[in-house]
């Protein structure tokens, strides 16, 4: 029975540190993919941009507006670039959680407006995993700076 025990715990700790070590392999690939959206931004390249956006994502902006559907919001994304040749967002995640099934992931942080009508403040988004990558499903933003 000792044998038993100590061979069920073995495997368990064992499972643990490869859950673990999913998880934080999936919290890199989230940041990778955030830095990148800020670089696609900065580079104004809409196509890559909204790669990282599901079809039905939500995004609330900072001033309290919202846009629904990947394609109104990448129309919005084209007509704030074609207004605005200076303006630009920079997301910097604080903290990333993944669920316990490992589908969701929680992403909040600090985000910077250049050129916009608010210097930035705080945001979350929520990622789905979907045929083994991540994409956005939601993301809220509050500009707390004038």
């Amino acid at each position: 029975m000792k044998k038993t025990s100590v061979v069920l715990i073995f495997a368990l700790s064992v499972y643990s540190v490869v859950a673990q070590s999913d998880k934080q392999k999936d919290i890199v690939l989230i940041k990778e993919a955030r830095a990148a959206s800020n670089k696609a931004i900065a580079a104004r390249d809409i196509n890559v941009i909204a790669s990282y956006w599901l079809d039905d994502f939500v995004q609330v902006r900072g001033n309290a507006s919202h846009l629904v559907g990947k394609d109104t919001i990448i129309a919005s994304w084209k007509q704030l670039f074609n207004t605005d040749q200076k303006v630009s967002y920079v997301r910097n995640p604080d903290e990333i959680i993944i669920s316990d099934n490992d589908t969701l992931a929680w992403e909040t942080g600090k985000w910077i407006g250049i050129h916009s009508y608010s210097k930035g403040g705080n945001y979350s988004a929520m990622w789905r995993k979907v045929n083994g990558g991540w994409k956005i499903q939601a993301e809220l933003f509050v500009a707390l700076k004038n």
